[in-house]
């Protein structure tokens, strides 16, 4: 559930960003490789706007780590549903200002980009805190790494097939797969309803909590019913 939701919002999210905006919006490697060439070329405007989506990046991760780090304590449901909650609202305004303000302009289109790249630093560290390292949504380079590591591991005859190891390939797989739906998705429906896009990607994250709170209510249902049979 946590690979598939989460890399088809990844998917969606870039590949309406790049539709709509010229830029991707779940992953930073090209902007890096974007602000060393506008370094070179002393392009002092673009040098600040790529440090600023570096850094909204940057501060969507952090946020997401410190509020899990700050509550995990108290609850862990707590901890991993507020930097959703988060994104989901992020993800509504660039729906509702797409929808009803934007007027194109090079301002507004840097300004999204920075939210859009925000939001989705939030959502991979979190689910990158939840797996364990496992899973990173929208990060797919380090995926086909670990793929064709984990696949050469499989295959090889001085290795123990494993349960753990055809576990992984199987997650990497999943979220490849769910990546490339969600862009196929999101580009297919951009074309017919552009900015409206965005509300359906909020619908894929609150459909994770609904899931975490139906399972966190079965657990504590549970229990009681454990404990006053007891």
């Amino acid at each position: 559930m946590l690979a598939s939701s989460t890399a088809m919002v990844s998917g969606m999210t870039n590949v309406v960003g790049l539709m709509a905006f010229l830029a991707f919006s779940s992953n930073i490697t090209g902007h890096v490789a974007n602000l060393s060439k506008h370094i070179v070329e002393q392009n002092f405007n673009q040098i600040l706007l790529f440090l600023i989506w570096l850094f909204m990046f940057f501060a969507g991760a952090f946020l997401s780590n410190f509020i899990v780090k700050s509550l995990e304590d108290k609850s862990y449901y707590r901890a991993h549903s507020i930097p959703v909650i988060i994104e989901i609202v992020v993800l509504l305004f660039v729906a509702i200002y797409g929808n009803n303000f934007y007027r194109e302009t090079q301002r507004e289109r840097e300004v999204v980009i920075a939210v859009l790249l925000f939001s989705m630093g939030l959502q991979n560290s979190l689910v990158s805190i939840i797996s364990g390292g496992l899973i990173k949504s929208s990060h797919l380079t380090g995926l086909f790494t670990d793929l064709g590591g984990e696949v050469a591991e499989w295959i090889h005859p001085k290795t123990e097939k494993t349960e753990v190891v055809r576990n992984k390939i199987f997650i990497r797989l999943t979220v490849l797969s769910f990546y490339i739906l969600g862009g196929i998705i999101g580009g297919y429906f951009f074309n017919l309803y552009e900015f409206a896009i965005f509300y359906c990607v909020p619908l894929i994250l609150l459909t994770i909590l609904y899931y975490d709170v139906s399972e966190l209510a079965l657990h504590k249902l549970t229990r009681r019913f454990v404990s006053d049979k007891n």
